[in-house]
């Protein structure tokens, strides 16, 4: 049976200015995993983040979550639920509760230790890095922030480049 409790892991964002050189780097010491084109559709809600992840031929998710906005390797709770018929949920949830935004980026995806590392060109905002750091039941939070940022440090992201929002709240403030 699934856990009823969320997920939890330790993420940074940054933006880059070459997303290539960043792949060369990540090529150096960890694994490639994936390369997606993703669609994100975020709906209004009172807590957190809904969003309904469309990845092309692999199977959609809702994930909702929570973490605050800062430029600091920061927590964040989160459930992943698959979807078998995303078009239908999109299509309920967007009449119960309304389309915020949509973000379609194009993700290549690296794993080092627990480290999820995502290279990301988002469409309208341009190319960012985003560390994720996966805890489980014995991980240690403070260690798990220091390798985010130590990775942060060794991929060349500066303290300037680092994002406290998400995609939808950088998409949402170009909006006029």
């Amino acid at each position: 049976m699934p856990s009823l409790t969320p997920n939890r892991n330790i993420e940074l964002k940054a933006r880059v200015h070459s997303l290539e050189r960043v792949g060369e780097i990540c090529r150096e010491f960890a694994q490639f995993s994936a390369h997606e084109r993703q669609v994100d559709t975020y709906f209004t809600c009172q807590q957190g983040r809904l969003k309904l992840r469309e990845r092309g031929t692999q199977a959609a998710q809702l994930v909702a979550y929570a973490r605050p906005d800062e430029t600091t390797p920061r927590a964040s709770d989160y459930w992943l639920v698959p979807v078998a018929e995303p078009s239908l949920l999109k299509a309920a949830l967007t009449a119960a509760l309304g389309v915020r935004v949509v973000v379609e980026k194009d993700r290549q995806v690296f794993l080092y230790r627990n480290v999820r590392i995502h290279l990301d060109r988002v469409a309208c905002l341009g190319d960012f890095l985003e560390l994720e750091a996966v805890l489980g039941g014995q991980d240690d939070e403070r260690e798990a922030t220091r390798l985010v940022a130590e990775l942060a440090q060794r991929l060349g992201v500066e303290s300037s480049d680092r994002v406290d929002c998400s995609y939808s709240d950088l998409l949402l403030s170009k909006t006029p």
